[in-house]
């Protein structure tokens, strides 16, 4: 819950329109609500701007439903990573207005409509075969307000893609860059922008790739100044980032 929609509570409180059991049932739950598996972080908002996220990965369908389940009492959109059919069908069970990419492997339930933030991330993939982490970084990218723009299968092994690209690539506020094999995309793009360019390994490439590895290190070692890096297929992690970002570089609408 941010602090605009405190506000608005507080306000309805002084109206008389909330009841003092309401506001302290609120209260309760800050910082954290502890359902003995999970301790929920309902205070994040407040703290960072953004909220916390359900990573799906290694939990049971019924964890996450009841830390949804949780999350749904309190004002404030839900986003949940790394989910598949089979989380969605049980959340669909408690909560019809939930949206499941797919592609991206993530679930999103708006409560509110999310904050526009101007300006804009461009994200940029190095073969088609990275688009998978693509995706994620673009739905979490849209969940938090950002506009995107999206350039796919642009790599350095044929450069000219990514040339014909940049102009438009580089009106964003940040760039993601996703590349497995050696990584070489995002150093290549940082050398022709003069923004920060977050660059997302994956775990795409023959043996030598090592899961990942050669594309990590190759970005860690970038000549290129303004590229940082994330973990292997962390898309989830690059847009967060980007979004902080981007909301230092523009006025939210």
């Amino acid at each position: 819950m941010d602090e605009k929609k405190w506000i608005e509570i507080l306000e309805e409180f002084k109206k008389g329109n909330i009841d003092t059991k309401e506001i302290i049932q609120l209260i309760k739950k800050l910082p954290y609500e502890n359902i003995d598996f999970a301790k929920i972080d309902h205070h994040r908002f407040i703290r960072q701007g953004l909220p916390e996220v359900i990573f799906a990965e290694g939990k049971s369908v019924s964890q996450v439903v009841k830390i949804f389940s949780k999350m749904k009492e309190v004002p404030g959109n839900i986003l949940i990573t790394r989910a598949n059919e089979k989380i969605y069908n049980e959340l669909l069970k408690i909560e019809k207005d939930i949206i499941f990419d797919e592609k991206a492997k993530c679930i999103g339930f708006f409560k509110q409509e999310p904050e526009k933030i101007k300006g804009g991330i461009s994200i940029v993939t190095a073969g088609t075969s990275d688009i998978f982490v693509a995706e994620e970084a673009k739905f979490t990218a849209k969940f938090f307000g950002n506009k995107v723009s999206t350039f796919y299968d642009v790599g350095v092994a044929g450069i000219y893609r990514l040339i014909k690209n940049i102009d438009e690539i580089k009106k964003s506020n940040v760039i993601i860059a996703i590349a497995g094999m050696e990584g070489a995309l995002a150093s290549v793009i940082g050398g022709l922008v003069d923004k920060i360019v977050i660059a997302v390994p994956t775990d795409v490439g023959y043996g030598t790739n090592f899961g990942g590895l050669t594309a990590l290190f190759g970005m860690l070692n970038s000549c290129s100044p303004n590229v940082v890096v994330v973990n292997v297929n962390n898309g989830f992690g690059a847009a967060y980032s980007a979004t902080l970002i981007n909301r230092s570089c523009g006025k939210i609408e």
